[in-house]
């Protein structure tokens, strides 16, 4: 899920099917069962709603964004997905179990999003969600302010478009919510990239926000200069490696 960004669902497919293969680990925590009612938070195109589906369970995808939501249906015609935000969840103890992959990070209305989440699931219902922990792709966006602070421009802190909490953190929201936390875990999880254009690809697919007041040719130099910035740090044998880490949570209503 992108919060105020607008996707291009076919460049998510084409060139960053790693967030779905990253996210089948988590499948097997959530061990769906037929019958469940599950909802899929941050559902993308579909492809992890369509795995979960496959055990019998009732799945229903959200996610902000209305071209992301167009693919999931086109791919996934036998599947629900909503164009819907988090922090607008109205139904009351209606799920199962909550799944979310690389998707929380884009909601910073944290609190308000565990709250719901809280709020919609039944009694005894179960949250397995991963999202950017603390730390989360540093190198990167560090490159980018000092790129941008160099262009003599202004660096807006306000377009910063994610929340990378601390295990500390969200363990204290979850349990403020009602949640009882069963794990918590902040882990390294260095990501490749696709091929030589992988960090290029990757600023055109998530930066937008960030880069958001910039013209289109101020855009072009930073993508350019980050690449230089980054490149001995992160390119190694012909792939970029970025420096995900990643935030692990299951908890119980």
């Amino acid at each position: 899920m992108k919060m105020n960004n607008k996707w291009n669902a076919q460049l998510y497919d084409d060139k960053h099917e790693f967030v779905t293969k990253y996210g089948e680990r988590l499948i097997h925590l959530l061990n769906a069962q037929a019958g469940e009612t599950i909802l899929d938070i941050g559902c993308g195109t579909g492809d992890l709603a369509n795995q979960i589906a496959a055990s019998g369970a009732h799945i229903i995808g959200i996610d902000t964004s209305e071209e992301m939501i167009q693919q999931a249906k086109a791919k996934y015609p036998n599947l629900l997905f909503h164009g819907k935000n988090v922090t607008k969840l109205e139904e009351v103890a209606k799920y199962d179990a909550i799944f979310s992959n690389a998707a929380l990070h884009w909601v910073k209305e944290a609190k308000t999003a565990v709250g719901k989440m809280f709020q919609v699931l039944k009694p005894g219902g179960r949250l397995i969600v991963e999202l950017g922990g603390a730390g989360n792709i540093a190198s990167i966006v560090q490159a980018i302010k000092a790129t941008i602070e160099e262009m003599q421009l202004e660096y807006r802190e306000d377009q910063f478009p994610w929340y990378f909490p601390t295990p500390l953190a969200y363990h204290a929201l979850l349990e403020q919510a009602g949640f009882t936390v069963d794990t918590i875990e902040l882990y390294d999880r260095p990501t490749e990239l696709d091929g030589k254009e992988g960090l290029r690809n990757w600023l055109d697919m998530f930066s937008q926000s960030l880069l958001a007041h910039l013209t289109e040719k101020e855009n072009q130099t930073v993508y350019d200069t980050t690449e230089k910035k980054l490149a001995e740090k992160l390119y190694h044998k012909g792939k970029w490696i970025a420096d995900y880490r990643r935030l692990r949570v299951t908890a119980r209503k």
